[in-house]
């Protein structure tokens, strides 16, 4: 059995953290043992973990900031508590996920002689020059780069084409039992639209509310946390559409929310694929979207939701006026969006996809293998 190590340094629940759980949960393939390693100041982080029963190292409360990201991720401390867990579970390899982790993680893994694999969650580090030195000498040591989707992958090699061969592509997934597929609340009334999520200026959400400001008839309930929520509800009164756009707050589970929607919302700037948009195509709902970063790979103009044609406030104006037309096609292109998830998106082919590459990098995997690293896909 190969044990793997995930590093994870967040400060709140984000798509990341949500896949992480997913991914190591216990009812995933036996060949291979995950252990998660924490160092967080949420409560609620620790809360999701140890609800889904995964096997936690907890570094215990930590501080978040730029000087102690410098210090947790070049000082001594954290690496050696770190590298104990590593050699204490004799983990083949290290798992970082974000940005936070990528540094401590990797530094980890060498001082412990495991391997490292990476999760390209966005393109954040590659987009932002703060984040790339560090981000670059982490993909240098990795022994494997997996990204969420095409778009995340054609960006790593845009900024890093000499990694081609270490970067390939694992999709998040869905647990399909969990998120079935359920019928649309009724028609009548406004075109009630799910936005999920953390909220941050990543997500876009102050142009989600603009726009709805633009097209009466439109409803837009909010769920999740985030530094942005006080800018984005003074944002939604004063634009006028403190009764159509809702601030629900985090959501453990996001089915009751799903299920109170005609349709999901994503207005993000950047998205590498979007887990939240999964779960809700999953149980039939399709989206009405900006065609940002890995979002055109789910959201088919025409068949699985409306995709905007731009990535402004304007083109998403205009989607949602072509939504509210043709919403007596909801239910069939929310069918057509299950569908998708079902072919090309479910729990179980993305966790056969990490096992792989875990049994590629710890030198364990079948003749015959060709996914990464070293395959260029």
């Amino acid at each position: 059995m190969i044990t793997v190590v995930h590093v994870v340094v967040a400060g709140e629940v984000g798509g990341a953290e949500r896949m992480l759980v997913d991914l190591a949960r216990a009812d995933g393939p036996r060949v291979v043992r995950h252990v998660v390693a924490l160092a967080t100041p949420s409560e609620r982080l620790r809360g999701v973990l140890a609800a889904a029963g995964l096997d936690v190292v907890d570094r215990g409360p930590v501080r978040e900031g730029p000087l102690t990201y410098l210090v947790r991720s070049l000082g001594p401390g954290d690496v050696r508590w770190l590298e104990g867990v590593v050699r204490g579970r004799r983990a083949d390899v290290v798992h970082v996920h974000t940005f936070g982790s990528q540094v401590l993680g990797t530094r980890a893994a060498l001082r412990a002689s495991a391997r490292v694999v990476r999760t390209e969650h966005s393109t954040r580090v590659y987009d932002d020059p703060s984040c790339w030195p560090f981000a670059r000498w982490s993909l240098g040591h990795a022994d494997a780069a997996v990204a969420i989707s095409e778009a995340v992958r054609r960006r790593a090699l845009e900024r890093a084409p000499w990694a081609k061969e270490k970067i390939c592509v694992v999709p998040n997934g869905v647990d399909m039992t969990r998120f079935a597929e359920t019928p649309l609340p009724p028609g009548d009334g406004p075109l009630r639209l799910l936005a999920l999520g953390r909220l941050d200026r990543r997500k876009g959400l102050d142009v989600a509310i603009a726009a709805i400001a633009r097209v009466p008839g439109v409803a837009l309930e909010i769920v999740g946390d985030g530094g942005e929520r006080r800018t984005l509800e003074r944002l939604s009164r004063e634009r006028g559409v403190g009764d159509r756009v809702i601030f629900a707050g985090f959501a453990a589970d996001p089915r009751p929310a799903i299920l109170r929607a005609h349709a999901l919302l994503s207005s993000a700037r950047a998205e590498g694929l979007g887990i939240a948009l999964l779960e809700g195509m999953a149980m039939g709902r399709p989206v009405v979207a900006l065609p940002t970063g890995g979002v055109p790979e789910l959201v088919r103009d025409g068949e699985t939701g409306w995709l905007a044609y731009g990535n402004d406030e304007t083109a998403l104006v205009r989607a949602l006026e072509t939504a509210l037309r043709e919403r007596s096609s909801l239910a069939e292109r929310g069918a057509r969006a299950t569908e998708l998830v079902r072919a090309r998106y479910d729990l179980r082919t993305m966790r056969d996809g990490y096992a792989r590459v875990y049994a590629e990098v710890a030198g364990r995997a079948s003749a015959g293998f060709s996914g990464c690293p070293g395959s260029g896909s």
